[in-house]
């Protein structure tokens, strides 16, 4: 699975990428992968706060 305009892999977690889900949510939709920098390349995502109350 490439990369396209629907498919983004990003290796760690950074605001400005509110920005992509905005963009997503305004054209066809998306998938955002957080810890991945390259298929077949997972880096992980450390101290990421998901699941935390109010985290995200």
């Amino acid at each position: 699975m490439a990369e396209s305009q629907n498919i983004e892999w990003k290796e760690s977690w950074r605001d400005e990428y509110l920005k992509w889900i905005c963009g997503f949510a305004n054209a066809q939709g998306g998938k955002i992968y957080i810890g991945i920098l390259k298929l077949p390349t997972p880096v992980g995502v450390l101290n990421s706060g998901v699941g935390k109350r109010g985290s995200l």
